[in-house]
């Protein structure tokens, strides 16, 4: 028999005190960038939990934040776990009733807040059930005049709180250590709660050679945001590990991000896609030396080939695709290549890797179709379900759980295919599919092949009723350069590489796609949208 150690997440931030002191955390805040110590940070976050002990938090009592990536954060990820409560990182992009909706849900006792964003939770405060106390992390040596009462400085509970706090022994390591919110594209979020055990175990995930190969050596900087399924856990595993992070902090923009790969030298960063083509497009105005790079995490959503292709062959990139949710911790398949998948031609493993990729290790998957499980020939599709220790068993207190989590395995409403070698690939959501006379059409598919055009700066496809078909596909296109391209030069650009009935009824030139809170396309409203045009015409 082994030891039964508990996995909890104290361990996380004692070893980063213990075997890497000296090791920073890069922190561009407000008023520029500061540098903390691992020692620093390990200090700051046992002052943290010993204030909001005496604030009243308890085990088990939700604490929640609305904040940049910055070290403040970063404490609060474990200060409050660690002590034992529950740390609960809140959407800044939601709508404020859907904020209202889900500190009430959750029942927030404090929640923590960056001073940009306490007008919002102002609008907010009278119908906030549970909040006892608000602490509002700011540079500046005063707060803000706010009508949130009671009200406090986090940096003067910094100063107040111990440093011989000791945190809890008695924490379970299946005791709920945080909790997420989805961006609820319809209906209210759904939340979603992590274990102590969860987090750990999905760090050692994020720390293997096949998976995203975090280690100490690593300079790392998470673009995905810490309140967006808590930034792919990078922060948890980075402290862990000992790797230096370097928080890119509030309202940054492609050429703040391209500046601090570039200045601290980053190795390791990740974002949904449209981070990365927005980042090409500021490397394509403005010479930057990314050469430090040693990978590009992409999740959230499928990159296009053209943005994969652009990375590893243009600035010598490799640029890595990843799945997940905010059910899943989120990492549940990576695109890395096999050994004997190395020596194909380029466009082959290109092809591979514009996949999402294998299962990590850990995990288990079924893809499921009308008739049961599918085969593993890349062709026939089904909807994904997985299960795992660092996969959700349900939503906190929703009804809703009996829709996606059924027999030990959650149903995540991706259809995917899945090839001989295990690739998956996504190929669309269970609603955004589009079926046109019977037949299936992937508004992945076609986006991609529309973003592989180099003038072609987002698309996205959308499903329009039809009398005759049921539904017919519809592109939209943001261009680089208005006028660059003529909806018939598209046209001609796709039909080679599709059967004619996938091809869409119409293409339409927009100056922006609306988008989630997240990054991701927002179908539902781009179908309102696309209607609403079609009508005028």
């Amino acid at each position: 028999m082994m030891m039964a150690t508990p996995l909890t997440m104290t361990q996380m931030i004692k070893r980063a005190e213990k075997y890497f002191p000296k090791k920073q955390v890069i922190s561009r805040t407000a008023n520029g960038i500061d540098r903390f110590t691992y020692k620093q940070i390990a200090e700051r976050t046992r002052r943290l939990a010993d204030s909001l002990q005496k604030l009243g938090v308890q085990k088990g009592d939700k604490v929640g934040t609305l904040a940049w990536n910055h070290h403040r954060h970063l404490e609060a990820y474990f200060a409050i776990p660690c002590s034992g409560a529950v740390l609960h990182t809140i959407n800044i992009r939601l709508a404020p009733q859907h904020i209202t909706y889900i500190i009430n849900h959750a029942e927030d006792k404090v929640l923590l807040i960056d001073s940009d964003f306490v007008p919002l939770i102002e609008q907010c405060k009278d119908e906030l059930s549970s909040v006892k106390a608000y602490v509002i992390m700011t540079d500046d040596k005063e707060l803000p005049e706010t009508t949130l009462s009671p009200v406090y400085h986090y940096e003067q509970l910094i100063e107040q709180g111990s440093n011989d706090y000791q945190y809890p022994e008695d924490i379970d390591e299946n005791d709920p250590a945080g909790m997420c919110y989805t961006s609820a594209t319809t209906g209210n979020p759904k939340g979603v709660v992590y274990s102590h055990r969860g987090i750990v175990l999905h760090s050692m995930a994020l720390g293997m050679a096949d998976s995203a190969a975090l280690s100490e050596k690593d300079i790392a900087m998470a673009v995905v945001p810490m309140f967006h399924a808590n930034a792919w856990g990078l922060p948890f595993a980075g402290v862990w590990f000992g790797t230096t992070l370097v928080m890119p902090g509030p309202n940054f923009t492609p050429k703040i991000l391209a500046e601090l790969i570039q200045q601290e030298k980053v190795t390791f960063t990740a974002g949904v896609p449209t981070i990365w083509l927005g980042m090409l497009k500021e490397l394509e105005e403005k010479e930057y030396d990314i050469s430090s790079l040693r990978a590009v995490l992409c999740g959230g959503s499928a990159a296009p080939k053209a943005v994969i292709r652009a990375f590893e062959q243009k600035y010598n990139i490799p640029f890595m695709h990843g799945y997940g949710m905010t059910e899943t911790s989120p990492l549940v398949v990576i695109s890395t290549l096999k050994s004997y998948q190395e020596d194909l031609p380029y466009e082959e493993r290109l092809d591979i890797r514009a996949k999402q990729g294998i299962l990590v290790p850990g995990l288990d998957i079924k893809v499921v179709g009308k008739d049961g499980e599918v085969p593993w020939d890349g062709k026939e599709m089904g909807e994904l379900a997985i299960r795992g220790p660092w996969i959700a068993s349900e939503y906190y207190k929703d009804e809703r759980t009996k829709d996606a989590f059924r027999d030990g395995w959650l149903y995540t409403g991706d259809v995917v295919t899945i090839d001989e070698e295990g690739f998956i690939k996504i190929v669309d959501r269970t609603k955004d599919l589009i079926k046109s006379g019977g037949e299936w059409i992937s508004s992945v598919d076609l986006e991609n092949a529309l973003m592989a055009h180099e003038a072609v700066f987002e698309a996205a496809v959308v499903a329009i009723p039809h009398e005759k078909w049921q539904e017919r596909p519809v592109a939209c296109v943001v261009l680089k350069q208005k006028g660059q391209v003529t909806k018939e030069e598209l046209m001609e650009f796709l039909t080679p590489q599709f059967a004619k009935w996938w091809l869409p009824d119409d293409i339409l030139f927009l100056d922006e796609i609306p988008k989630t809170s997240v990054g991701k396309f927002l179908k539902r409203a781009l179908r309102d949208e696309v209607q609403v045009k079609l009508q005028k015409n």
